[in-house]
């Protein structure tokens, strides 16, 4: 089992936390980390083959759409991390309690400072599949302290594995700049080692004081956690189909991805609210489709004919 060298939970801020290379040897079928691996491989597999982290994978990212990604991300962060400092002293997740190593949120808030600006915080709402999540998280972090562990686990595994490969497909597609603006989220400067690290907190996981019941519901809420994360990826989904392309055949953004989203009553619509179809993006979908492009056609020739012989 790996254990730390220097830093720890409780280090000085700007310490980075380095581990020993030991081998991972005494890994029974019963540990926690082994029953959430081998418990949670469905939903992992269905959560990437959404169609959200497929598009993402391939680099099919819009930017007004990666900007709506990461205020889903800040409301969920800022819910789990609430509850896991409510619950640091708590035997049942202290063990887990990594703030300078994990948390996210302000990372989060550097993002959003970056695409929304100052006042980010007038900008984005928590949407409804976001809700759903955090008002989960809250409810095991007050009531259900040990199921914890589950969220934790799912979230924070995850960045530092595939989350990393996200973070390059992002700064490449969306031509972020260089110096990591918009993308802090992706960012573990107090770990130097992802994958020992990623060992410790397995093994932390694996000590803690939990029976063969309390392990299986943990599995149980994991399962839960990447049904949510799922349900945040459709309804993106949804909303990327909504969006516009950027530019469409003239060169003509129908929405440049500056300001407020929800202010376009097209897409306010598309969220949930109520208001009208965006009457542009409509006539574009109409006027792509065969049998109105024949008949425009047909109306172009009659009106040039009619010219032609006025002229003459």
């Amino acid at each position: 089992m790996p254990s730390a060298m220097e830093g720890s939970e409780g280090g000085e801020e700007g310490e980075i936390l380095r581990y020993e290379e030991t081998e991972d040897d005494n890994v029974s079928p019963t540990d926690l980390s082994e029953l959430l691996k081998e418990g949670t491989k469905e939903s992992h597999d269905r959560a990437e083959n959404t169609q959200f982290v497929k598009d993402f994978l391939k680099g099919r990212i819009k930017k007004e759409l990666f900007k709506l990604a990461t205020v889903a991300l800040y409301f969920t962060y800022s819910a789990l991390e609430e509850e896991m400092d409510r619950n640091k002293d708590n035997p049942v997740f202290a063990p887990l309690y990594f703030p300078l190593e994990l948390h996210r949120r302000e990372a989060l808030v550097k993002d959003l400072k970056y695409f929304y600006g100052e006042d980010w915080k007038e900008k984005i709402q928590c949407s409804e599949a976001t809700q759903h999540y955090v008002d989960r998280i809250h409810h095991v972090g007050q009531h259900e302290p040990e199921l914890l562990v589950a969220h934790a686990y799912t979230r924070y595994m995850g960045d530092l594995s595939g989350g990393q490969v996200l973070k390059k497909v992002a700064q490449r597609a969306l031509k972020l700049p260089s110096t990591e603006e918009g993308i802090q989220f992706y960012m573990f400067d107090n770990i130097s080692n992802a994958q020992q690290f990623k060992q410790l907190y397995r093994a932390r996981m694996n000590a803690l004081d939990l029976d063969k019941n309390s392990k299986e519901r943990i599995v149980e809420e994991a399962n839960r956690a990447f049904r949510f994360n799922m349900q945040v990826f459709d309804e993106l989904d949804k909303i990327g189909r909504s969006l516009a392309e950027e530019a469409q055949d003239g060169g003509l953004p129908v929405h440049d991805g500056k300001g407020d989203l929800r202010k376009c009553p097209y897409y306010a619509d598309k969220l949930g609210k109520a208001g009208p179809g965006c009457p542009c993006h409509a006539a574009v979908a109409l006027a792509k489709q065969p049998l109105v492009q024949l008949i425009l056609a047909a109306c172009v020739a009659v009106a040039a004919g009619a010219a032609a012989w006025y002229i003459m």
